[in-house]
């Protein structure tokens, strides 16, 4: 497939400098928490938000090099998987007044595009299976919804450490009170559950028009099922059972390592239909 050189430097130079800036905030948050300097989570934000707009640019050069969305094989997705953790990151902090969420969220972050620049960044025609107009809406629902599965996971982590976080008055004064940031926790996984349930049936929709089947009990369709229901469980016992505190945590967390095998764990160790590499 033919290329643009100009386009496919700016992906490059953008990808990588996103790469580095998403390092140096995982950095100062680190510095953030470790050696108590305010500063440093300061800057470790406007580096987040700098290295969102390069990482957009990135994906964008991407897009307009490839002439189609840039979501159909693993480099792209776990590109667009950091794009959207960091937007709901961005989000959840401006309205929560939370930068703190950093110490836990760009690491993961920095991680997930680290998975990414170790994965084949050419540019090959869409499979006929790909060539559809539901990609763009099933895709995208699923990274709104990792991203705010992502940015929960964050939040399940300060309250699960939160005792050690409040041992004293500079942790007091940057991180909320365990009702709080178990409401942020709640309200994250209730938005990454709504996209996740649009994601399945976009998904399903696009299966019967690809392969004739909405359900294929393929690898991926069977761990997005395990981890739609373990967020179900979630939500169910949050509604009903007034499940709250360090257990609803541990199931925001756990929920998330599902999100990763669904993504990372069955593209590596197991194939189907949507081993697109």
């Amino acid at each position: 497939m033919t290329t643009n050189p100009i386009l496919t430097t700016i992906e490059s130079a953008s990808f990588m400098a996103a790469l580095v800036l998403y390092l140096g905030a995982a950095a100062g948050y680190f510095l953030f928490i470790a050696a108590k300097k305010e500063r440093a989570a300061k800057i470790a934000f406007v580096l987040m938000a700098v290295a969102f707009a390069v990482h957009t640019i990135c994906i964008a050069s991407r897009g307009i090099n490839a002439g189609r969305l840039p979501l159909t094989n693993q480099y792209e997705f776990a590109t667009a998987f950091a794009w959207g953790i960091t937007l709901c990151f961005l989000i959840f902090v401006k309205k929560y007044d939370f930068n703190a969420l950093g110490c836990f969220v760009a690491p993961v972050v920095f991680l997930v595009i680290g998975y990414a620049a170790m994965q084949s960044r050419d540019i090959h025609a869409l499979m006929p299976a790909l060539q559809s107009s539901w990609l763009g809406f099933h895709v995208c629902t699923a990274i709104v919804a990792y991203g705010s599965f992502g940015v929960a996971f964050g939040v399940a982590m300060v309250f699960l450490f939160q005792k050690q976080l409040q041992s004293s008055v500079f942790a007091r004064a940057h991180f909320p009170d365990e009702k709080t940031l178990d409401t942020i926790t709640y309200r994250a996984v209730s938005l990454g559950f709504l996209f996740l349930t649009l994601c399945m049936i976009t998904g399903a929709i696009w299966a019967k028009r690809a392969w004739g089947s909405y359900w294929s009990w393929d690898p991926k369709e069977t761990w997005s099922l395990i981890t739609w229901i373990i967020y179900a469980i979630y939500l169910h016992l949050r509604l009903n059972k007034g499940l709250q505190g360090r257990k609803s945590a541990v199931f925001a967390a756990l929920g998330f390592v599902a999100v990763l095998f669904t993504y990372v764990g069955v593209n590596t160790l197991l194939s189907g239909l949507h081993s697109y590499r």
